[in-house]
């Protein structure tokens, strides 16, 4: 049987890579399509190499986006993300990804979905629909088309390119969506019991993804390891699991933690914070701890991530902004602005934040990626798979 070719764009955005769709290129029935993702990606794959398919093999390389118009007034484009697990059939539609964020208003101009001016900057507002989120994309223009090289670095990306400055307006929500407020327990601070593990203190937050924050020392760490320092301890990444899994519980996100790890893989995400401590990235570029305010890292599917997930920085800056929580005890004073130290060097990120009425409201988080097409055209998936 021939097999069938779906319009696809392949592309980066910050430190991923996804597939990217526009909605009508796809099934309208949730599975059939979800059904379709799994085999463009090359999921389940019990080897875990995704080598019949375009995944990477990798939480940042494993992923699909699906835009359309927006049914919205105040919006462009409406944008779904899906976390495609690499050994199981799941495709977690629960959260966002704040690097491909970057990536979706220059796909929307390319598809002729915004109206952008010739030269300047495009304004794209987004509506995340996975999160109910609004989030505005400043994308550079040039003779009508999108700009796409540039002088702006990214740690963890090898080639500069053209800044994105992307806004990500209320990222806590307005309390009406799933888990709540920014805070779902009431608390900025929260010490949960964890089998297996013990006590830990945490802060359980809604802020670009529901995330959590823990100190390093709660896994034995210091906050300046690499992947290769924790993706091969199988115990601390049960650890990990264990405490993001029954924390996803206690931010009303899952039912039990059996389900929050095999339904819902993408969110919360757990992040782990210390003091700077320096290091060397796995670039080989020596990180100065006088220039961070804090040191941090993410795991992302079950290991360590690479750099650090967009919607990650959201949380860290929106975190570092309240009083309390666990990360602005280690910097109390970065007054709307954090740099931290990331597996792939550091990253300054922002968020506007103001006490109403007694309780701390965050009404942006601000940082700038970057975004390139890395391929166009058709996407080959067996007709079994589209046909079944």
């Amino acid at each position: 049987m021939a097999q069938s070719k779906l319009q696809a764009v392949y592309m980066r955005g910050g430190t991923s890579k996804g597939v990217f769709f526009r909605n009508d290129w796809l099934p309208e029935d949730k599975a059939a399509r979800d059904r379709i993702l799994l085999r463009v990606i090359g999921s389940p794959d019990p080897y875990g190499q995704q080598i019949d398919g375009m995944g990477g093999a990798t939480s940042s390389t494993s992923k699909v986006v699906i835009v359309g118009r927006s049914s919205r007034s105040d919006c462009d484009v409406d944008y779904r993300f899906g976390q495609v697990a690499i050994d199981k059939p799941v495709v977690d539609w629960s959260g966002n990804c704040g690097n491909l964020t970057s990536a979706v208003g220059p796909f929307a101009i390319a598809q002729g979905l915004v109206d952008a001016p010739r030269d300047g900057i495009a304004t794209v507002r987004i509506w995340q629909a996975n999160i109910s989120a609004k989030i505005i994309a400043h994308v550079p223009m040039r003779d009508g088309a999108v700009v796409e090289e540039g002088d702006f670095e990214l740690d963890g990306v090898t080639f500069p390119a053209a800044e994105i400055k992307i806004e990500f307006l209320d990222p806590s929500g307005d309390g009406d969506e799933e888990g709540g407020s920014m805070f779902p327990t009431g608390n900025a601070l929260d010490v949960l019991d964890v089998p297996g593990v013990g006590p830990v203190e945490m802060t359980m937050i809604n802020a670009g993804n529901p995330a959590i924050f823990i100190d390093a020392a709660a896994l034995g760490l210091k906050g300046n390891e690499l992947q290769r320092d924790v993706n091969g301890n199988v115990e601390l990444l049960r650890k990990a699991e264990a405490i993001r899994s029954h924390a996803a519980v206690r931010m009303g996100l899952a039912k039990s933690a059996e389900e929050a790890t095999e339904l819902r893989p993408h969110t919360p995400k757990l992040a782990f914070v210390a003091k700077p401590l320096g290091y060397v990235s796995s670039s080989g570029k020596e990180i100065d701890p006088t220039t961070l305010d804090i040191n941090a890292r993410i795991f992302s599917m079950g290991k360590l991530h690479h750099a650090m997930t967009g919607t990650g920085a959201v949380a860290i800056a929106v975190a570092a902004t309240i009083p309390g929580t666990a990360v602005n005890r280690l910097a109390p004073e970065s007054k709307g602005s954090v740099r931290f130290g990331h597996p792939s060097g550091s990253l300054a990120v922002g968020a506007e934040a103001e006490q109403r009425d007694g309780t701390w409201a965050v009404t942006k988080a601000i940082m700038s990626r970057s975004a390139r097409r890395l391929m166009e055209g058709f996407v080959l998936v067996p007709s079994a798979a589209v046909e079944k």
